[in-house]
C-alpha cells in the first residue's frame, strides 16, 4: 500500500511526474548505499533484532505521514525525507532476510524459497494495490498508510515470534573499518566470480531503461488513460499477478541458469517494447503484467543461483555489493523517465524504455559468459 499510496500522493501534491521520478529515486539511492552496510550487519549481528527495529522505524514514518496528512501538514520535503529513511530500513530488512534463507534451508532448496517469498509478496500485490487505491480515491492517503502502520506492527510480531534467524557467530555492530573490510571483500568475490559480475553488469543497465519506463506508468494511467487512484489500484494488482506467475513457474522450471536468462529476458524485452503503443489500458497493462511475470522468474532464478554460487558466510556482504551495482542504474533512470514524461508525455520515456530493454536482453541472451553458466 505505501508502494502505491506515497507514489499517488506525490503526483496529487505536484502533478509532476519528474517529482515522481525523485520519489522513486529516493527510494533507490538511499537503498543501494544502505545494502553495502546491510550486507556487513547480517553477516555479523543478531538478524532477528535487526530485522525488528527496521519494522518499528518504517512503523513510525508511516504514522508520521497519516498524521501530518490528517493535520493538512504533510509537505514534499517531508514525504522525501520520510521516504529516504523508509529506503535505508527496507534495506537493513533485506540485507538480513536473504542470509536467512540459507540458515534456514539448504543450497538446494534455495530457489523454491526464493520462489515462494516472491509470490507471497507479489500475491499481497494482488490485493493491495486495489484496496489502496480505492481507499485512496475514497478516503485519501490517511486510510491506507494507517493500514500500512498496522501490516508493520504484524511483521514486527511475526519476526520476533521465531526464535532464530542467524548467523551462526555473531557480535556487537561492527566498526567501520570492519565494514569497509567486508565490502572490499564482497567487491572481491563479486569480481572474481565472472559469470556473476557480467550479469550484475547488464541488470545495472537493465534497472536503468526498465526504470525510464517504470516511471511513466502511473503518469500512462492517470493523464493518457484518464484511470483514477481506484483503477491505478486495480491495475497494479493486475501487474502482480504477472509476477505471481513467474515466481510459481521459477519454483517449478528446471533448466540450466544461463539459457533458462537468455530466453526470459528476450519474451521480457519483447513484452516490454509495445507498452508505449498501447492503444487503451487494458493492453498496457496486460503487456506489463506479461513482462513482469519474467522478471520475476528472472529475479527468483538469479537470486537463487547466487545463493547456490556463493558461501553462506559472505553472502550478505556479495549481496549488498551486487544490490548497490544493480539499483544503482534506477536512480538516474527514475529521474530521466520523469523529466522525459513531463517534456514529452508518458509514451516517449515508455517506448525509449522499451527499445533499450530489448536490447539489453539481447546482450543477455549474447553473452557467452551468462550463457554458458549451469551452476
Amino acid at each position: 500500500m505505501r508502494l502505491l499510496a506515497i507514489p499517488l500522493l506525490v503526483f496529487s501534491l505536484t502533478g509532476s511526474a519528474l517529482s515522481l521520478g525523485i520519489t522513486y529515486a529516493l527510494e533507490f539511492l538511499p537503498f543501494a548505499l544502505a545494502s553495502l552496510v546491510a550486507g556487513s550487519l547480517a553477516d555479523r549481528v543478531d538478524r532477528r533484532r535487526l530485522m525488528a527495529s527496521c519494522d518499528i522505524a518504517r512503523l513510525l514514518v508511516v504514522v508520521t505521514f497519516a498524521v501530518a496528512a490528517y493535520s493538512h501538514a504533510l509537505s514534499l520535503a517531508l514525504v522525501y525525507t520520510g521516504t529516504v529513511v523508509l529506503s535505508i530500513a527496507g534495506a537493513l530488512f533485506l540485507g538480513s532476510q536473504t542470509p536467512t534463507i540459507l540458515y534456514i534451508l539448504d543450497k538446494d532448496r534455495s530457489r523454491a524459497a526464493v520462489s515462494m517469498l516472491i509470490g507471497t509478496e507479489q500475491g499481497v500485490n494482488l490485493i493491495a494495490p486495489p484496496i489502496g487505491g480505492a481507499l485512496f480515491a475514497i478516503a485519501g492517503p490517511i486510510s491506507a498508510l494507517a493500514i500500512n502502520a498496522f501490516t508493520y506492527c504484524v511483521s514486527c510480531t511475526a519476526i520476533l515470534s521465531v526464535r532464530d534467524f542467524g548467523p551462526k557467530r555473531r557480535g556487537a555492530v561492527p566498526a567501520i573499518g570492519t565494514i569497509l573490510a567486508d565490502i572490499r571483500e564482497g567487491s572481491r568475490i563479486l569480481v572474481a566470480e565472472r559469470a556473476m559480475f557480467a550479469l550484475t553488469m547488464l541488470q545495472l543497465g537493465v534497472n536503468f531503461f526498465g526504470s525510464i519506463g517504470y516511471t511513466a506508468i502511473i503518469p500512462l494511467l492517470r493523464t493518457t488513460f484518464g484511470a483514477d487512484a481506484a483503477h491505478v489500484g486495480i491495475a497494479f494488482g493486475a501487474i502482480a499477478a504477472g509476477s505471481v506467475l513467474g515466481s510459481f513457474v521459477a519454483a517449478r522450471f528446471h533448466i540450466a541458469f544461463g539459457r533458462a536468462m537468455a530466453i526470459a529476458y528476450i519474451i521480457d524485452g519483447l513484452f516490454w517494447l509495445p507498452v508505449g503503443f498501447s492503444p487503451n489500458i487494458f493492453v498496457a497493462v496486460g503487456l506489463i503484467a506479461i513482462s513482469s511475470a519474467f522478471a520475476a522468474f528472472e529475479i527468483a532464478y538469479i537470486v537463487s543461483w547466487r545463493m547456490r554460487v556463493l558461501d553462506e558466510s559472505v553472502v550478505g556482504r556479495v549481496f549488498g555489493v551486487v544490490r548497490l551495482l544493480v539499483l544503482i542504474g534506477v536512480v538516474p533512470g527514475t529521474v530521466a523517465g520523469g523529466a522525459l514524461a513531463d517534456h514529452f508525455g508518458p509514451r516517449v520515456p515508455l517506448l525509449a524504455s522499451g527499445v533499450c530493454f530489448l536490447a539489453m536482453g539481447l546482450l543477455v541472451a549474447t553473452n557467452r559468459r551468462i550463457r554458458s553458466e549451469r551452476r
